[in-house]
């Protein structure tokens, strides 16, 4: 069961988008409840390649409320889930 959590219209209208690929995203506890309750922004998030992976850069995830001591960074640099193959793909793109 996949479900979109957040979008970025802007982009789409900013952009032209070519191709897109779908990817998981490594997150702690608090993240994915701050995410569920809609706390995700994307806006200025980027994706960049760092020792032969992809990670997402600038993603804003709000702390959650309840989280206290378990709060991460909102902006901390998050690591993107996709297989070797879809990496390779677009290495050769760069």
């Amino acid at each position: 069961m996949s479900k979109i959590v957040s979008k970025n219209p802007t982009a789409r209208y900013n952009y032209t988008i070519d191709d897109t690929i779908e990817a998981g995203i490594v997150l702690s506890g608090t993240e994915i409840k701050s995410i569920r309750n809609g706390k995700a922004n994307l806006k200025d998030s980027y994706a960049a390649f760092k020792n032969g992976e992809l990670y997402i850069y600038n993603l804003h995830i709000s702390h959650y409320e309840f989280g206290n001591i378990y709060n991460k960074d909102p902006l901390r640099d998050r690591k993107l889930l996709i297989n070797k193959r879809e990496i390779n793909k677009l290495i050769r793109l760069n």
